[in-house]
């Protein structure tokens, strides 16, 4: 079996440096776009922002934890990468499509793998009206903000705002309030991933929201969609101790 043609991704930190130079002795690197594999050198958010950089090439992805976290890393080894990527369990990851319309009548559209969040902007709350499927599902939501999650972003800022953890493969995604005023007692909605997602600034100019999705942040919406990409799948690898569905099934059972 010929070896897979590697290019290494690292982060800026010290300890991704040394990974980086470590790999270089050991193995031939060719550019992202020849590559069979991207290995990503770093923490999470050296991660998100492989699979964006890199989203359209539809390369999978094995992450070396350099980082803090590593939610979604494997453990950093430079002996028998090879040999590893053979054994090694894919994962597919669906990105979530935002559309955002500004105050200025412009739009935006940007990509988002863990969530799309929409944040206050000031002292004051927000208020939002969503919509499922074009369903006015609740007239008013008073709060901090609101994010729509997938299962892979389902355990980051969703299980802050105690949003559920999702499992891969179960087509659900998670919508969460972020400090919800009125109605006090809600806490959002499991949705199936076809659903469409809208939601409607009120009040504005008086209370402006920001709409953020992942690294891509618009100040000051009217009104956001979201939806899952149909045209996206990202591909990520894992050593099977490592697989990425059987940890987020276990972050559920932490104390």
């Amino acid at each position: 079996m010929n070896r897979p043609r590697l290019a290494i991704i690292a982060g800026t930190s010290e300890n991704a440096r040394e990974a980086e130079a470590a790999l270089l002795t050991q193995y031939d690197t060719v550019p992202p776009e020849e590559a069979d594999v991207l290995v990503a050198l770093g923490g999470d958010g050296l991660m998100l922002r492989t699979l964006h950089k890199y989203m359209t090439l539809g390369k999978p992805v094995f992450g070396m934890n350099c980082g803090s976290v590593g939610f979604l890393m494997n453990r950093l080894q430079n002996e028998g990468l090879y040999e590893r990527l053979a054994n090694a369990q894919p994962v597919t990851i669906k990105p979530l499509h935002m559309r955002a319309r500004t105050a200025g009548g412009n739009w935006r559209e940007a990509s988002a793998i863990n969530e799309v969040s929409l944040l206050r902007e000031t002292r004051q709350t927000a208020r939002v009206r969503i919509k499922v499927d074009g369903v006015v599902r609740l007239e008013e939501l008073i709060c901090d903000g609101v994010l729509v999650a997938t299962p892979a972003g389902s355990t980051a800022y969703n299980l802050s705002a105690d949003g559920p953890i999702l499992p891969l493969k179960a087509g659900i995604l998670a919508l969460t309030s972020i400090v919800a005023f009125r109605p006090r007692r809600w806490r959002g909605a499991v949705l199936l991933n076809s659903a469409h997602v809208e939601f409607e600034i009120l009040e504005t100019p008086k209370r402006p929201v920001s709409a953020v999705a992942d690294f891509t942040e618009v100040r000051d919406v009217r009104y956001v969609s979201i939806r899952e990409d149909p045209e996206r799948a990202l591909t990520l690898w894992f050593d099977p101790e490592h697989n990425l569905e059987e940890r987020i099934v276990k972050e559920q059972f932490l104390p």
